[in-house]
């Protein structure tokens, strides 16, 4: 295939607009970046900050870096011929229909997901078990954050997993459930099986709409995995603070628990996660939305 077919159909941006946005793209990574690349040089970590960094494969520097997505040409961008898929076309420089053809498995397998997410009704009832699962019968030594309390100590936490229903339906979730509380949960996620149980209610389903953004860099322009990422990171505030861990004494840390073994919590976890929904749906959208003008091409 020529790497240049189709480039002259592209949107063209001059340098004046194309490099506005990447600054403004810049400037937005950098105040989620900065604070863990600085914690990172010391020898430093955040329990709650770090994890989008560190649980996810994409790279901060990768995160920072500006692309304009399939189907546009940077004029006097050069510099992007040193990055992977990107050729010279007749107006600038874009993303090669090459690497496209290369990607479509992964847009198609995406696409699968996302679409049968978007599809489901959402629920609501799960309360954040999930964490709660990752340390039950767990000594404090072996849990996850370690360096952090259980705010009901070890014994709390065991009784306020086998005094709820839990359903976790996002297997990347469930297969950190400790071994006693596999089975415990009413559905049992395969690695192989996500479109038949994904939510989108679910926090995890909400977190990994930056996954599958990041997964499709660069076909897909970087404002749009930058939205992925910021729903993420709110999500991730929520997830911890419905944990069983006291963070209290974290700097910097002012966020109060959300207590979802009483009541109040509960109707707090899910009017938060209702939000989340509402917030996910459009971006879930845009992502299927950009599977399918991908895969058209």
């Amino acid at each position: 295939m020529d790497g240049t077919t189709d480039l002259a159909r592209a949107t063209v941006l001059p340098p004046s607009v194309w490099q506005g946005r990447r600054a403004a793209h810049e400037a937005r990574v950098d105040r989620w970046t900065a604070p863990f690349l600085a914690r990172r040089r010391v020898g430093g970590s955040h329990p709650v900050e770090d994890f989008l960094f560190t649980y996810y494969s994409q790279r901060p520097a990768a995160l920072r870096r500006w692309h304009p997505g399939y189907g546009v040409a940077l004029v006097d961008g050069a510099d992007w011929l040193s990055l992977t898929g990107y050729v010279e076309g007749p107006d600038g420089v874009g993303v090669s229909p090459d690497l496209l053809a290369t990607r479509r498995p992964v847009l198609s397998q995406v696409h699968w997901l996302l679409a049968a997410t978007a599809g489901r009704a959402p629920h609501f009832g799960c309360f954040g078990m999930h964490e709660w699962a990752m340390v039950y019968r767990q000594s404090p030594d072996d849990v996850r954050h370690a360096s952090w309390p259980l705010r009901l100590g070890t014994t709390g936490t065991d009784e306020v997993v086998e005094g709820h229903r839990v359903a976790c339906s996002h297997f990347d979730a469930f297969r950190f459930f400790t071994e006693p509380a596999r089975g415990l949960n009413t559905l049992q996620p395969g690695r192989e099986d996500r479109p038949a149980f994904e939510q989108p209610a679910c926090l995890h389903a909400g977190m990994d709409l930056y996954k599958h953004a990041f997964r499709l860099t660069p076909l897909v322009a970087s404002e749009l995995v930058a939205d992925c990422f910021a729903l993420a990171w709110d999500i991730r505030v929520l997830d911890m603070r419905a944990s069983p861990y006291d963070f209290s004494g974290l700097a910097g840390w002012d966020h109060a628990p959300v207590r979802v073994e009483t009541a109040e919590g509960k109707a707090e976890y899910a009017a938060a996660q209702r939000t989340f929904a509402e917030r996910g749906a459009p971006l879930r959208a845009r992502l299927i939305e950009e599977c399918e003008r991908l895969l058209a091409s």
